[in-house]
């Protein structure tokens, strides 16, 4: 069955980096860690089941399946370990080693989005996989690197702009697939 999940993937990104920026910035030295954790396993249970849809489904045009299936699945259960890690006051610091490694993998995508033109607006797309990336790949060192205010700041501040490049594509694409689907009926209800 055909189902066009691209919206809800970027919009939990939306509030995946946001809420990771709030925390970093007001949570990640706060005494009640746990109050943390259902906001972080909301976006990995949606991560991991649209990231494992889209990449066993391929319900996206070409290869936007592997890049936004693949690298929702990575964020989406990054975000749901981090929450158990969070609910049972664990280090989540190799949590964050995880997310250098898909980090690299995001860089990567945005660099191949521009390069190769991809979607209606490659610039955007590409910038927002760039900074997605370097955030991945800084956050074990904010987290090692914690006790500097100013550091989690500047990290917060990057996790916000890279929330609202995914807010502008994401809530874009919410917007126009109400239209672009409105006639759009399932095979099993097609005569």
């Amino acid at each position: 069955m055909f189902i066009d999940n691209l919206a809800l993937m970027l919009i939990n990104l939306v509030a995946g980096f946001f809420l990771l920026a709030c925390y970093m910035y007001f949570g990640v030295d706060e005494a009640n860690q746990r109050r943390w954790a259902p906001g972080f396993a909301v976006v990995g249970i949606i991560g991991i089941a649209t990231g494992l849809h889209t990449i066993f489904v391929w319900p996206l045009p070409s290869s936007f399946n592997i890049v936004f299936g693949q690298l929702e699945l990575i964020f989406g259960t990054l975000f749901l370990i981090a929450s158990i890690a969070i609910a049972f006051g664990w280090d989540i610091l190799t949590v964050g080693v995880y997310a250098l490694f898909g980090g690299i993998a995001a860089l990567l995508a945005g660099i191949r989005f521009i390069a190769a033109g991809l979607t209606t607006s490659p610039v955007l797309s590409g910038v927002g996989f760039i900074l997605s990336g370097l955030a991945g790949i800084a956050l074990p060192f904010v987290l090692w690197l914690r006790a500097n205010p100013t550091i989690r700041l500047i990290f917060a501040i990057l996790l916000v702009i890279v929330a609202l490049i995914w807010a502008f594509i994401g809530y874009e694409a919410f917007w126009a697939h109400i239209t672009e689907f409105a006639k759009w009926t399932p095979l099993t209800l097609r005569r």
